[in-house]
């Protein structure tokens, strides 16, 4: 009878566990994630403790931190992780120096322009006001005449201009208009207004000033803009809808209306906007064609018009005596801007993604 095969335990061969594995160069340890800040917080301690100004304390802290930050992730995490590092804090250095001027420049104008950011301010105007008192109707009122009239100007020029370059343009007069879209997008705003003034010049004689002159230099501003903005949008509308339509039997035209023009409509509408925004602050151009008032004028073919940039300007450079409600007056103008251009810029992004094709609007 076969007996079953027994199993004895085997006895300990004296084999002892592989060592660790030896740590890379390049994959070491890790540091803690407060140890950047840390050290950065530590430059920038004893950079401000040596008596130095603002920007050598932020430099001093961007520059000995980094290196601090090099040499201690080298030794711990190896040299790929310290460069990965240096490169990090370099990319963030440089955009919080890139927002210093910019909080502060809020800051400033919030701070300054809230003193006198009351209904005087917006109902008021500065005829007969002399010193305290007074405020920015007219100049208001005077800004949104010259912009509506400006964007009147401007819109239909530019999307009709981009239309031809998509779906028309081709040869040499295509190409001449696009290389002079681009000159025109980079010229200086003070061109454009001595553009507008000599042209008025000859058919009015010098010393002319109108509100319309206004509207026509910040038009030569603001049609690339337009231009270059509605042309990109068209670009991306697919190439089988303008097919689909033609297979029906649809003329181009309507194509362009009824099918390029529905699908682009968030685009443009957004390249508007921002196109408004753009021309809404402009000084130079309104200095020369349109002047300064002080009376309220809604006739822009009529004598001068006062606009909120050019009444920030004078009230900054000409107070008059004593000259600290003038400068109130410029930062609350200033303050107001910014809110314009910064609703511009809102109401841009709430009609790009209210338009969209995809939300079925």
């Amino acid at each position: 009878m076969i007996q079953p095969a027994t199993s004895t335990p085997l006895e300990p061969t004296g084999v002892t566990e592989p060592p660790p594995p030896r740590r890379s160069p390049t994959t070491g340890g890790r540091l803690p994630g407060w140890v950047p800040w840390a050290l950065f917080a530590g430059t920038a301690a004893i950079a401000a403790l040596l008596g130095l100004g603002l920007v050598l304390v932020v430099l001093c802290t961007v520059v000995a931190g980094t290196a601090a930050l090099y040499v201690l992730s080298r030794a711990v995490e190896g040299p790929r992780r310290a460069t990965d590092r240096v490169v990090t804090s370099v990319v963030v250095s440089a955009f919080g120096i890139a927002m210093v001027p910019l909080v502060s420049l809020v800051v400033e104008v919030v701070r300054r322009g809230a003193e006198r950011f009351d209904g005087q301010f917006f109902t008021w105007s500065l005829l007969g006001v002399l010193g305290e008192g007074g405020g920015a109707y007219h100049a208001i009122m005077g800004t949104l005449v010259i912009t509506g009239l400006t964007t009147l100007i401007s819109v239909p020029i530019g999307l009709m201009t981009a239309i031809y370059l998509v779906e028309y343009g081709r040869g040499r007069l295509a190409r001449a208009i696009t290389f002079l879209v681009d000159v025109m997008t980079g010229i200086p705003s003070i061109v454009a207004g001595l553009f507008a003034y000599a042209l008025f010049v000859v058919f009015f004689g010098p010393g002319i000033r109108l509100g319309v002159m206004g509207a026509v230099a910040l038009s030569v501003l603001m049609i690339p803009v337009v231009v270059r903005s509605a042309e990109e949008v068209l670009k991306l509308v697919p190439r089988d809808l303008r097919e689909a339509a033609y297979a029906l039997g649809v003329p181009k035209w309507r194509t362009i209306v009824k099918v390029v023009l529905p699908t682009a409509i968030a685009g443009l509408s957004t390249g508007v906007t921002l196109a408004i925004a753009r021309v809404v602050g402009e000084t130079a151009p309104l200095l020369i064609t349109v002047g300064i008032a002080n009376a309220t004028n809604f006739d822009p073919f009529d004598g001068r018009m006062a606009t909120l940039p050019v009444y920030a300007y004078y009230q900054l450079t000409q107070p008059g005596v004593p000259p600290e409600f003038a400068i109130d007056r410029a930062w609350t103008a200033a303050l107001l801007l910014i809110i314009l251009v910064m609703g511009l810029n809102v109401a841009a992004r709430l009609i790009s993604r209210f338009f969209a094709p995809k939300t079925g609007r």
